[in-house]
């Protein structure tokens, strides 16, 4: 019955924890709110404004849902605590794998929710519009962006895919969907450098490879940003991607150009072509706002240009196939050797460590 003492020990010394973290997690401005929302719902005249009843709905859902992951570490708490003692006082160790599970399930649970309490930007409750661009190297180089699109590739939507010439892919657009999409990987923005042996050499020599990744929140259509019509070229072309003989077909696909920051965004995902011009526009607004608050702009117009080089000493983050395996990122310091892991998805560490560098202001390099 020893392992029912040590997690009672565990529980009584997690507790505190758990109080501080509902101090950060919940604290009473997020419940005054929460109130209010109710209020206003429950007031005559709330649905006559569809898009302001629609925006109060969701934010009352994401506190609403904040409440109840709390409630639910809270009860997780007294459920495993009450596991410990009966199982104490009746000697009885039947419920040691579920006490065992619970606890883990706890720990996890309260690591997401201390996440959380680290995302404060304006926009980190957003959706997250995801771009991959192949840096040089041709095909070799458009197969790692190929697998870091692969890495991303959670609950998402296509918006554009443009396959490589041999392998791999030249450029793709995702619109990664989730609350707090956007504050969780808005850490993997940048350029991603990958060494390793390459499947494309006869002669199986090491290679470097660049590739980048642009993060920025999907901006909802209440948010105002200026962009006048004659700053706009606008393309249409036959779609490249699977998506069935109309999609292929027919000039549905669209490009925009911003011209005075050559800012450009495609869409090919509907059958319709104004509707890939509203998601391309979608976009386009969504990458001025997030540039004009990043640079500390005063107008959209003051953006001249946008210019990511894709190149050694540029990376955020290496990811060593040979000789040895390992992701390492560059701002935070953190690794991890099961390189497997990390490409099939598991980047947890990295965001966590990023949230707290960016907390904290503890980073690697400036």
């Amino acid at each position: 019955m020893i392992e029912f003492e040590e997690y009672k020990g565990k529980l009584n010394d997690l507790k505190p924890k758990l109080e501080e973290l509902r101090a950060a997690f919940l604290p009473q401005s997020v419940l005054d709110e929460l109130e209010r929302l109710h209020a206003m719902a429950e007031a005559p005249g709330f649905w006559d404004d569809p898009a302001r009843s629609q925006k109060a709905v969701m934010r009352t859902k994401a506190l609403e849902s904040k409440v109840e992951k709390f409630n639910a570490m809270s009860s997780s708490w007294d459920d495993l605590m009450t596991i410990c003692e009966m199982a104490l006082e009746e000697n009885d160790d039947s419920m040691l794998d579920e006490l065992t599970e619970g606890y883990k399930h706890l720990e996890s649970a309260m690591e997401e929710a201390r996440l959380e309490t680290l995302l404060r930007g304006e926009y980190d409750g957003n959706n997250a519009l995801v771009s991959f661009q192949a840096g040089a190297g041709g095909t070799e180089a458009q197969d790692w962006c190929q697998m870091l699109y692969r890495m991303y590739t959670f609950t998402y939507k296509i918006m554009d895919y443009l396959e490589g010439d041999e392998a791999g892919l030249k450029s793709a657009s995702i619109m990664v969907e989730g609350m707090n999409a956007y504050g969780f990987l808005k850490s993997e923005n940048g350029v991603h450098r990958l060494v390793r042996i390459s499947p494309f050499d006869a002669n199986a020599r090491r290679q470097t490879s660049f590739a980048a990744v642009e993060v920025i929140p999907e901006i909802t259509d209440d948010v105002e940003v200026e962009i006048r019509p004659e700053d706009i070229e606008m393309q249409v072309y036959r779609s490249s991607g699977a998506g069935g003989q109309h999609i292929n077909k027919t000039s549905s696909a669209v490009r925009l150009i911003h011209k005075p920051t050559g800012i450009v965004v495609s869409c090919q995902t509907q059958r319709d072509q104004f509707q890939n011009r509203e998601n391309c526009m979608r976009m386009l607004r969504s990458k001025l706002l997030e540039i004009k608050e990043r640079e500390h702009l005063d107008k959209i117009s003051d953006i001249k240009g946008v210019q990511q080089k894709i190149e050694w000493g540029s990376q955020i983050r290496n990811y060593v196939f040979m000789p040895y395996t390992l992701a390492k990122d560059t701002r935070t310091g953190y690794e991890c050797t099961n390189i497997n892991a990390v490409m099939d998805g598991d980047i947890d560490g990295f965001i966590n460590a990023y949230l707290t560098c960016a907390a904290t202001g503890n980073w690697v390099t400036k």
